[in-house]
């Protein structure tokens, strides 16, 4: 089997949470510099988030190379719980913690990365070698945590919109590069 090369992005800033939100203006220039950034790097697929701010991240690498974007529902945002939660950002940490937590009305890091990763393996076991794949802060965490159990909270907190990860797959070893730095 050849090396696989994934790049795991989080999208652009965006307006809101909601899965109809669309990128800032700041997002948008992002994308377009998101793009930039991928010019010279070969990606023959590219998986997305259906939600829209996720979409309009990944639209203009998909123009450059001439490429359409595929929609994956399984791409979708962790929803941590369906009720407004003052103290989130805690419940959000001890859920990195517990992958097994599940608050009301939402879904625990396990099943959010399992889902993740599912299609993670189904990219890497298909005929491409370099795939994007765009998503979101919480899931791109929780997938990259049960790659290397060193990702959590913390990597959460510090990840930027947009963010990439170059994720080099050779053997069933993984190796894990942040590449946005910007």
């Amino acid at each position: 089997m050849e090396m696989k090369h994934v790049y795991l992005m989080r999208h652009c800033q965006a307006k809101g949470q909601d899965a109809s939100c669309r990128l800032t203006e700041k997002g948008s220039a992002q994308a377009i510099e998101l793009a930039h950034f991928f010019k010279g790097i070969r990606i023959e697929r590219i998986i997305s988030s259906p939600y829209q701010r996720a979409l309009e991240s990944c639209r203009p690498i998909a123009q450059d190379k001439q490429m359409i974007v595929e929609e994956d529902i399984r791409l979708a945002e962790r929803v941590l719980s369906n009720v407004d939660l003052p103290n989130w950002q805690q419940l959000l940490e001890e859920s990195f913690q517990d992958l097994e937590k599940k608050l009301e009305g939402g879904e625990s890091g396990a099943e959010a990365a399992a889902r993740g990763l599912e299609v993670l393996e189904e990219a890497i076991s298909g005929p491409c070698d370099h795939i994007a794949i765009m998503t979101h802060g919480n899931l791109l965490t929780l997938m990259l945590q049960q790659l290397n159990p060193t990702y959590g909270f913390l990597e959460w907190k510090r990840m930027t919109n947009p963010d990439v990860f170059h994720l080099m797959i050779d053997n069933g070893q993984c190796q894990i590069e942040r590449i946005w730095d910007k």
